[in-house]
């Protein structure tokens, strides 16, 4: 492994880290918009605040990190992503700064029906936001980002691969919320919460298998280097992805919550690392390759040493925090700012 390929590695290692948190995050949204009246609702959207107030910010850091390794590390890469899809990247940025300002502004809001408009916000943005990356994801993989960066500006991302990423997106985020959620409330000991999101998750976990079955009709004739990378070198992981999704839906329907959220993972992330791998060595699928657009070396030994000290720092202490939650040991400091503040 070169010394680009060693820093392209490590920014997938954040796009891979973003899917699976920013997705359960984004998740939790969807489900707040199904969850029904507010007193029918109520206790799923309690637990989906107190599940989310810890964390919800750190899970976003991993964004931010693959701009920051894009943009220094594979400029060019940057460039051509951010012009030709600046249509689905305002709405990307507009959807999680309404979210994100919507999900702390309910919490003491001065009415029921102002926090109704922040929770309506809340939801909706969570839908939208993660549309919008999986289109962006099948932009790239089917070829429609020009390495010159003048791409069309509509077209680009609403072919049938980004379709597919977009939908795909939302339901398996969904997917991964409702099965965090069930092993959170089964923790906390709200059996009925715990069951209700549990049924959820499992048949979202349903729809989401239909939607990859169903996107693989376009993906040969749309990403052709996509799909000879995924029936190639990657095909191990779309196998490890499969199996790991029939054994999440089994443990779902054994009510097994706690072991049922690793299969999740293991099935969304190795359908995400199977992406990088079926791609490579390609940055931008059929126009650009890692080695062509890297930047200059001593820019990517800075990333490789930035990695490195964040590794021995910022890593362990995400890593704790997220412990922490696991183990519900932040569960009452967040209780009280998990409801309305209403007058």
């Amino acid at each position: 492994m070169n010394l680009a390929d060693l820093v392209a590695a490590i920014l997938f290692a954040g796009v891979v880290a973003y899917a699976l948190f920013g997705g359960a995050d984004f998740g939790a949204g969807i489900w707040d918009l199904t969850a029904g009246s507010a007193e029918g609702g109520g206790a799923l959207r309690a637990r989906i605040d107190h599940s989310l107030g810890p964390v919800w910010e750190a899970n976003h850091v991993w964004l931010i990190f693959v701009f920051v390794y894009l943009w220094t590390g594979f400029p060019h890469a940057f460039v051509a992503i951010m012009t030709t899809l600046v249509v689905p990247w305002a709405f990307v940025g507009l959807g999680i700064v309404l979210r994100g300002a919507a999900f702390a502004f309910r919490k003491f809001s001065a009415t029921i029906g102002e926090a109704r408009v922040f929770g309506a916000m809340f939801a909706v943005s969570s839908v939208v936001t993660p549309f919008f990356l999986g289109a962006i994801a099948g932009a790239v993989a089917s070829g429609r980002v020009p390495a010159h960066g003048r791409g069309d500006h509509w077209t680009s991302w609403t072919g049938p691969t980004s379709l597919v990423g977009g939908v795909l997106a939302v339901v398996t985020t969904a997917f991964l919320a409702a099965t965090f959620l069930a092993a959170d409330a089964e923790r906390a000991g709200d059996t009925g919460v715990a069951r209700s999101i549990g049924a959820r998750a499992l048949g979202c976990g349903v729809v989401a298998g239909a939607v990859v079955l169903a996107g693989v009709l376009p993906l040969e004739h749309d990403a052709p280097e996509l799909w000879d990378g995924l029936t190639g070198r990657a095909a191990a992981l779309v196998v490890v992805s499969a199996l790991a999704g029939l054994a999440s839906l089994v443990l779902l329907a054994r009510g097994r919550y706690a072991i049922a959220r690793y299969a999740a993972v293991v099935a969304v992330g190795a359908v995400v690392i199977g992406w990088g791998v079926a791609q490579y060595p390609d940055l931008l699928a059929g126009e650009l390759t890692i080695d062509d657009g890297a930047g200059a070396r001593p820019t990517l030994w800075g990333l490789v040493l930035v990695f490195a000290v964040a590794a021995l720092t910022v890593v362990p202490a995400l890593v704790w925090l997220l412990a922490l939650v696991d183990e519900g040991r932040l569960d009452g400091r967040e209780a009280h700012q998990g409801e309305p503040h209403v007058n």
